[in-house]
C-alpha cells in the first residue's frame, strides 16, 4: 500500500462510514481510516487527510498535514475553520453534481410553475377549482450564478421551454442566457424573473445579499428558490416579502442552522416549502472516484489539484 489516508469527519456524521467504504473501493492501494483509527505516531506522519466538515482541532493533530480534500463542493466553513493555516483547501468538483442540482432545479421550477402550492392550499380546504395554464415560455427563471451548477441549470430550464436569465459576480455568456453582471445589474435581473433560483456560493460579497432592499426589486407573485446557502438570504426580508404578498412562494434547502431549529418560523409559514438540505446530494462513488483521481496524481507528481482561494471562500 502506498500510505495511510485519515478521513475525518464532522462528530456523529452518520455517512462516515458508507463514505471510508466508497473511498476505499475507489483507492485500493491506499488504506482509509478513521482518524480516530491513528495513533500520535501515525497522525504525525500525514500529509494529506480526507475531510467531510471536520472538528479543526482534529486536523490539528496532523503535524505535517498539507493539503485536505473535502468531499463536498460546499467549503466555506473548512475555508473559515482554516483561513488562518498553510493547509491548503481542495473541494469535490464532480459533474454528477451539477446534473443532480440541474434535476432538482427543474423539479422545484415546475413545481412552482404549475401552481402546486396553490393546488396543495386548495386541498386542504376541500375547494376543487381549476386556474389557467401559463406555458414556460411565458415565464423567466432567473439562476443566481452561472458556474458549473448554473450552466447545467440553465440547459435543463431552456429544454423545457422557459425563458432564463442568469447573474454572476463578472461577465459571463452562457448559451440561451440573457446574462446579467455585477451589482448595479442585480436589479434588472430581479424585476424581471417569475422564478429566482440561488445557486451561489457564500462569500463576502453574497452573504446577505438577498434582502429586503434586494426582493424589493421582484414583480409582486414572484417565487424563490434557494439551493445554495441559507446565509445569502436574509430571513426577516424574506419573511416580510412573504407576509407582503411581494413573494409568492419561496422553497428553502439551505438554512444559516441546520438542521433548522423546530421554533422557526419558515416550519409553519405557509407560502414557504422547507426541504432538508437535499437538493444536490454528492454521489459517493462518482466522489470518491474524484478524490482518488486526484490524490493518485499527488502522489505522483506532488502536484495538488486546484485549490480553494480562501479570500474568495471557493
Amino acid at each position: 500500500m502506498s500510505g495511510c489516508l485519515p478521513l475525518v469527519c464532522a462528530p456523529g456524521y452518520a455517512f462516515a462510514e458508507p463514505w471510508r467504504a466508497a473511498l476505499q473501493a475507489a483507492l485500493p492501494e491506499e488504506r482509509i481510516v478513521d482518524l480516530a483509527a491513528l495513533d500520535a505516531r501515525a497522525r504525525a506522519d500525514c500529509e494529506m487527510a480526507i475531510v467531510a466538515n471536520p472538528d479543526p482541532r482534529e486536523l490539528a493533530t496532523l503535524g505535517r498535514l498539507q493539503w485536505v480534500h473535502s468531499v463536498w463542493a460546499g467549503v466555506e466553513r473548512l475555508v473559515a475553520d482554516l483561513q488562518d493555516s498553510p493547509v491548503q483547501i481542495v473541494r469535490l468538483v464532480d459533474p454528477q453534481l451539477a446534473e443532480t442540482m440541474a434535476e432538482a432545479v427543474l423539479a422545484w421550477t415546475l413545481y412552482l410553475h404549475r401552481d402546486m402550492p396553490r393546488y396543495a392550499r386548495q386541498q386542504a380546504a376541500g375547494i376543487w377549482r381549476a386556474h389557467d395554464y401559463v406555458p414556460p415560455q411565458r415565464k423567466t427563471v432567473a439562476l443566481l450564478g452561472l458556474g458549473e451548477l448554473g450552466a447545467a441549470s440553465a440547459a435543463k430550464l431552456r429544454a423545457a421551454g422557459f425563458q432564463v436569465s442568469g447573474w454572476s459576480r463578472s461577465r459571463k455568456a452562457v448559451a440561451g442566457v440573457q446574462c446579467f453582471a455585477g451589482a448595479e445589474e442585480l436589479p434588472a435581473l430581479l424585476a424581471g424573473a417569475d422564478i429566482v433560483v440561488c445557486l451561489l456560493p457564500l462569500t463576502p460579497e453574497t452573504e446577505g445579499m438577498l434582502d429586503a432592499a434586494a426582493l424589493a426589486h421582484l414583480r409582486p407573485g414572484a417565487a424563490l428558490i434557494n439551493f445554495a446557502r441559507g446565509a445569502i438570504v436574509d430571513d426577516a426580508g424574506l419573511r416580510a416579502a412573504l407576509d407582503a404578498q411581494q413573494l409568492a412562494h419561496a422553497v428553502l434547502d439551505v438554512f444559516q442552522t441546520e438542521p433548522l431549529p423546530p421554533a422557526q418560523w419558515q416550519w409553519q409559514h405557509p407560502q414557504v416549502t422547507l426541504l432538508p438540505h437535499i437538493s444536490a446530494p454528492t454521489n459517493r462513488a462518482t466522489a470518491a472516484a474524484i478524490v482518488a483521481a486526484n490524490v493518485r496524481r499527488w502522489r505522483a507528481t506532488g502536484a495538488l489539484p486546484a485549490v480553494v482561494d480562501k479570500q474568495r471562500r471557493y
